[in-house]
């Protein structure tokens, strides 16, 4: 029997673990040194004098706030938004059958294959002929439809029983209705955790911004972040402050969804 607390499992355990956490941590302690400190040499991990000040800076002076209301908007109903598209066309494609079914759930999971940089220009054209330029609601619908959402939901809609669904039409309940109280909680895991990855790749989302928003009151975290960069230097501070700023959201994130997670499986444990 193998023993999993071996010297030599805890030892490459303990490796793994230091090589994940390093960055992370590098980037915390960098942000609570004064601008001398962080180009010290040599370098060192520890503050000598921690201090807050770049935090403050960047709240009070560079328009964070805004920008991390503006990425909290975008994030979440976009996030909702592909969600809810996604149980939607999962739902559709996994319990009907209709002519072409098969067909047309392929043309979305070819989709897959087809490099973002080839619809960029039209998805710009079209954004730009409904006037949604220069708007946050750009940055939220033009992302919302995923192949990979429509995927995941579909795979998994197609594993609760039919004599459930079945069950509850006898009962003539709309599909509406059967789709909110049957199928939503019984999915709950794929759900929490689609939910959990729209959040974080629209919250880190950097190109659609930067392709339809140049005005700096519609910028995102992510464009703020990149705009620190000068032509001539970099505001070190600053830009580690906003970096730290930036991935707390995506702890929360988690660290919730991961309780709506295992309340998804409990849920789903009622299956046949």
């Amino acid at each position: 029997m193998t023993n999993v607390y071996s010297p030599t499992r805890l030892a490459l355990v303990a490796l793994v673990l230091v090589v994940f956490l390093l960055p992370p941590v590098w980037l915390l302690l960098s942000a609570l040194k004064p601008q001398a400190e962080i180009f010290q040499w040599p370098p060192t991990l520890w503050p000598a004098n921690p201090t807050l000040e770049n935090f403050v800076n960047t709240i009070s002076r560079a328009k964070f706030l805004l920008f991390f209301k503006n990425s909290a908007i975008v994030s979440v109903l976009s996030a909702f938004l592909s969600v809810t598209i996604s149980v939607m066309a999962g739902y559709a494609l996994a319990k009907f059958r209709f002519k072409g079914d098969t067909i047309f759930f392929l043309l979305i999971m070819s989709s897959l294959m087809v490099p973002l940089q080839i619809i960029m220009i039209p998805v710009f054209l079209v954004l730009r002929d409904l006037g949604l330029l220069e708007t946050l609601a750009g940055v939220i619908i033009a992302p919302a439809a995923t192949p990979t959402g429509v995927f995941l939901m579909r795979q998994y809609i197609v594993n609760i029983p039919d004599s459930l669904l079945e069950a509850a039409r006898l009962d003539k309940t709309p599909e509406w209705r059967i789709l909110w109280r049957i199928v939503v909680p019984l999915s709950l895991p794929a759900i929490g955790t689609l939910l959990a990855f729209n959040l974080v790749w629209r919250w880190n989302d950097y190109l659609w911004p930067f392709l339809i928003i140049t005005d700096q009151d519609q910028w995102t975290v992510q464009l703020a972040i990149a705009n620190s960069i000068g032509r001539f230097g970099i505001d070190w501070p600053k830009l580690l402050s906003m970096s730290v700023l930036s991935v707390l959201p995506v702890l929360v994130v988690f660290t919730a969804l991961q309780r709506l997670m295992m309340g998804g499986i409990m849920a789903g444990a009622t299956k046949e």
